[in-house]
């Protein structure tokens, strides 16, 4: 049993360390999806990257693509961009699905893609940091 426990946790740091390697090449957005990133920070320039979202702040979510998600909080806007993509997000006619054991969105945290209708996953992705934009002073 213990073998076992050791293998699972190897295997565990083995498929984090993989999340942790992210392409730092900019991400590749149709034009659409740019017009919604663009429209949605216009005025506005980046903070410094936080971990860590408070639940109330995630009310608000838009979905620019399967690598962008932007949360609004009154005049602050938040962008994430899951490590790795969330596959099929930007699909329109999934919602993105995150249980969480406190009141906060944490990069790290998995979050789900499902088809609501026939209540099946078909993707899912581990958040990145949130990236708050606030209007230029």
């Amino acid at each position: 049993m213990r073998i076992l426990m050791i293998a699972a946790t190897a295997a565990a740091a083995t498929t984090l360390a993989a999340c942790e390697t992210v392409d730092s090449q900019p991400t590749q957005r149709s034009a659409r999806a740019q017009q919604s990133f663009d429209k949605a920070l216009a005025g506005k320039v980046a903070g410094k990257p936080e971990s860590c979202l408070p639940l109330q702040r995630s009310n608000d979510m838009v979905v620019i693509d399967d690598d962008t998600i932007i949360y609004r909080d009154g005049r602050t806007t938040y962008v994430n961009q899951p490590l790795g993509g969330c596959n099929n997000l930007g699909n329109g006619s999934y919602a993105l699905v995150t249980r969480s054991t406190g009141s906060q969105l944490c990069r790290g945290d998995i979050a789900q893609v499902r088809d609501m209708t026939a209540g099946i996953t078909v993707g899912s992705c581990a958040l990145g940091d949130f990236v708050p934009y606030r209007p230029a002073s």
